[in-house]
């Protein structure tokens, strides 16, 4: 008869559960089977949360380690920072190619398109070459060669973003000298 007095939760009115016996109801609770779909809900609202931080760090206001795996490290950092410290031809390059492509239309303007489209890929690959000299010589001096890998191609890649689309945000200005640690 005590037993099944015991087993019921108390009321109000009742004498309160001694610290004890609140702790281990606490952790019976805990380790309470979830349902399918709690255990569904609970990983939803744990991603939710992951995607906000990580597109905070994204837009240059969370922490370094909330980035994704592509933009981690300090070898990514010094590649951004080199490739947002300047101006480079490839940025430019979208809009220069819209510009080709309406030219194109007019068949008199022939000429003109196929100078266009020539110098403006001349210049981007020289552009890119100089930044990829560049930025190879600034890694080889701070970082081992595990450290560095993948580095020149991810900031061959940002390059060719426009400025403004950039993703993580550019931390540097235009003109502005590398920092001395990374």
């Amino acid at each position: 008869m005590n037993d099944a007095a015991d087993e019921t939760p108390q009321r109000k009115g009742g004498p309160t559960r001694s610290r004890r016996e609140a702790e281990a109801a606490r952790k019976q609770q805990m380790k309470r089977p979830l349902t399918r779909r709690e255990q569904a809900e609970r990983e939803r609202r744990r991603r939710s949360a992951a995607r906000d931080k990580q597109r905070e760090a994204l837009l240059g206001g969370g922490s370094a380690a909330d980035l994704p795996a592509r933009d981690r490290g300090p070898a990514k950092a010094l590649a951004r920072d080199a490739v947002d410290r300047r101006r480079t031809v490839a940025e430019f390059m979208l809009p220069l190619l819209v510009v080709i492509l309406v030219l194109s239309f007019f068949p008199a303007m022939a000429e003109v398109v196929f100078s266009l489209w020539t110098v403006t890929i001349f210049a981007t690959l020289i552009d890119e070459i100089w930044l990829i000299a560049v930025l190879k010589r600034e890694l080889k001096k701070r970082f081992t060669p595990a450290e560095r890998r993948g580095a020149v191609l991810y900031a061959v890649l940002r390059s060719t973003q426009i400025r403004r689309m950039r993703l993580p945000k550019p931390a540097i200005a235009v003109g502005q000298p590398l920092r001395e640690h990374y």
